[in-house]
C-alpha cells in the first residue's frame, strides 16, 4: 500500500481522481492509499475463499463481495470518511447499498496481505475496521500460509479467535459452523 500523493485531498478530489484511473485507492482520512496489482497466489487465495464463503451463504440474508469493491465506513460515533476496498466483504445489513458502493459495516472482513501492504492491513485497517465495528476480521498471509481471525469482544476490542498455519481448519464466529481447510485455500 502507497500513498498516491503525500498531501490530503477533499473527497471531492478523491472522487474525481478515482473516476479516471484503473488503479485501486482507498480514502482515509484525507490520505488517499493505492494498492499494488495482486499477486497471482493472492488472487487464487482469495477467489477460493470468496467461492468458500458464496456456497456457505447461499440460503442466508448474507452476500459476499470481492475487491475492487467500495466499502464507505459509517458509524455515527466516528467522524470522517474512510473509504476502504477489502479483499472479501460480507455484508448482511442490506440498507447500505448504493449503486457505487456500500455505506455501513460489513459483518466480516478479509484482507490479504502481499509484501507492501503488511503494516497497513495489520495495523491501519485492523485499527480501523476495529474503532467502526467490523465483528470479525480475518488477515491472511500467503506468503507465511497463515490465517488469522479476530472478532470483536464486549468491550469493542479485537481478540483473536483462531489462527492456523500450513493446515487445520479456520473458523469464524460471527459465521455459525463455517469452517475451512487451510490445504483448500493454499494448494496451487
Amino acid at each position: 500500500m502507497y500513498l498516491y500523493r503525500n498531501s490530503s485531498m477533499s473527497l471531492e478530489e478523491y472522487f474525481q481522481v478515482r473516476e479516471k484511473s484503473e488503479e485501486i485507492l482507498e480514502y482515509i482520512d484525507g490520505f488517499v492509499y493505492m494498492s499494488p496489482s495482486p499477486s497471482t497466489k493472492h488472487q487464487r487465495v482469495s477467489s477460493k475463499l470468496q467461492i468458500k464463503f458464496g456456497i456457505f451463504l447461499v440460503s442466508s440474508n448474507c452476500e459476499v463481495f470481492s475487491a475492487p469493491y467500495d466499502i464507505e465506513l459509517k458509524n455515527d460515533n466516528i467522524e470522517g470518511t474512510k473509504i476502504v476496498v477489502p479483499d472479501i466483504s460480507i455484508i448482511c445489513d442490506k440498507t447500505g447499498f448504493t449503486d457505487a458502493r456500500y455505506v455501513g459495516i460489513p459483518k466480516l472482513i478479509v484482507e490479504i496481505l502481499s509484501p507492501s501492504n503488511q503494516s497497513h492491513d495489520l495495523v491501519t485497517k485492523l485499527n480501523l475496521y476495529m474503532d467502526y465495528g467490523v465483528k470479525e476480521y480475518w488477515i491472511i498471509n500467503p506468503m507465511l500460509e497463515t490465517i488469522t481471525v479476530y472478532t470483536l469482544n464486549d468491550e469493542e476490542m479485537y481478540e483473536q479467535h483462531d489462527i492456523k498455519k500450513e493446515t487445520g481448519e479456520i473458523t469464524s464466529k460471527v459465521l455459525n459452523d463455517f469452517r475451512v481447510d487451510l490445504k483448500n485455500i493454499f494448494e496451487d
